[in-house]
């Protein structure tokens, strides 16, 4: 059963830069988009979704808010939100809703913990 993950962001270059660096590190996952929280929301609905990652910085619902839905409606799917807004308030309350905080370049280095720790999980969780 194939593993995807959920890349939400408004912006389509920054969906394909984190697209990239998943297919580095899991190749055989597949990689979703949404470029809004409402479009995140409707796609969780449709199901398949396994895990997902945020931006922090989106018009209407920003990515805190929307990781503590999805944290509220999966609890144990691994969600991380992505920002370059490093700030100890943001970290913590990403960490306070149940999501993981990646900083901003995302890289295949910046994802790497998040990656083979949601891996871990999922494994688990099967």
């Amino acid at each position: 059963m194939a593993t995807t993950v959920l890349i939400v962001d408004d912006s389509k270059l920054a969906r394909i830069v984190a697209g990239k660096a998943i297919a580095a590190l899991q190749p055989d996952w597949v990689r979703a988009e949404a470029g809004n929280a409402e479009e995140a929301m409707a796609r969780l609905a449709e199901g398949g979704i396994d895990l997902a990652l945020l931006d922090y910085n989106m018009p209407g619902k920003d990515g805190l808010t929307l990781a503590a839905e999805i944290c509220a409606l999966h609890p144990a799917m691994p969600v991380a939100v992505i920002t370059a807004n490093v700030q100890d308030e943001v970290v913590a309350r990403a960490r306070a809703v149940g999501a993981t905080f990646v900083p901003k370049p995302v890289t295949e280095e910046a994802l790497r913990g998040f990656v083979s720790g949601a891996a871990l999980r999922l494994r688990a969780g099967r």
